[in-house]
């Protein structure tokens, strides 16, 4: 008669087996549960792809006409504004891909934890040996890290065949692809990529701020989201006749300018490039005091966020 192996933990530091009584593979949650979130929301690569792909149509519509606009660039003086006319097709393209993730970004947070509780699935999720910890970190980790990730890729990937159309058409034409100048494409994605990790930063309290109402209202999140700031900037506009607290929401949504050392410039001027490394300002970035504020409200958001999904139970 042959001896019987001892039961082992299937999950350390649990004592439970698996009906075997064997050690199963050791468990990942945090990787598990990021999976499970990505298998649950395709919306976070299906709307940036299906933003890509009416860009690009609509790009291909349009590049016959760039050797007529590169013409007319070479007829402008100024070599900054001749780099900033010609990188504008792709800081548009970035905007709009940029833009769009936020608002996947918003509506994702929203319905994080309170999509659970309104089908219930959550009393399936607390079953498992998944701490709420954990279970809250898969989400922030999906709108701060793998959102921005995918929208990377994605710009990168549409700049880069803009860049290849256009130079295919300019090439037919009898023109350069370098004229009037050569378009920095490696240092643009650079400065896209920091860009990309700086505004994720900046915008962290606000994405705390939508797990929290996620996690504690019953219905209309996104009222419950927008309402509280909407009410302070009417008070304060009719109380006071000032919007300093509209212009700090503006700020903390559009992105910290310290992050790049660029001159301000009038309202009717042209935004000027930003395709160098040279005007990467991370230590100016670094050492505000904005960035460090807003990280600890959106940890305290986060821990709010995490202790309500702990006691709020099924709508």
């Amino acid at each position: 008669m042959t001896a019987q192996p001892n039961p082992r933990p299937l999950f350390a530091g649990t004592g439970e087996t698996n009906g075997l009584g064997y050690e199963g593979a050791p468990t990942r949650p945090l990787y598990w549960s990021v999976r499970r979130e990505l298998w649950e929301n395709r919306s976070i690569y299906i709307a940036p792809l299906s933003v890509a792909a009416f860009v690009l149509i609509g790009y291909a519509m349009s590049v016959g006409k760039l050797p007529l606009r590169r013409r007319n660039l070479l007829l402008i003086a100024d070599p900054e504004k001749q780099r900033a006319l010609m990188e504008q097709p792709y800081d548009i393209v970035a905007l709009m891909l940029m833009v769009t993730a936020f608002i996947v970004a918003v509506f994702y947070c929203l319905d994080a934890v309170h999509g659970e509780r309104r089908d219930r699935s959550i009393l399936f999720w607390k079953s498992l040996p998944v701490s709420d910890l954990t279970s809250l970190l898969s989400k922030a980790i999906v709108a701060l890290l793998i959102l921005p990730a995918v929208t990377f890729v994605i710009i990168f990937f549409v700049q880069l065949l803009m860049l290849l159309m256009s130079s295919a058409v300019l090439s037919m034409s009898g023109m350069s692809a370098t004229a009037p100048l050569p378009l920095p494409f490696f240092p643009m994605t650079a400065v896209l990529f920091y860009g990309l990790v700086t505004t994720v930063l900046w915008q962290a309290p606000i994405y705390g701020w939508l797990l929290l109402v996620s996690a504690w209202a019953r219905r209309a999140t996104f009222l419950w989201a927008v309402l509280p700031w909407s009410a302070i900037c009417v008070i304060e506009k009719v109380a006071f006749n000032t919007r300093h607290f509209a212009d700090f929401l503006g700020s903390r949504l559009a992105g910290n300018e310290a992050a790049f050392s660029v001159a301000r410039q009038p309202h009717d001027a042209l935004i000027p490039a930003i395709d160098r490394i040279t005007q990467l300002a991370p230590m100016q970035f670094l050492t505000s005091p904005g960035l460090w504020l807003g990280l600890i409200v959106g940890v305290a958001f986060f821990a709010a966020a995490v202790r309500l999904r702990r006691y709020r139970g099924p709508l």
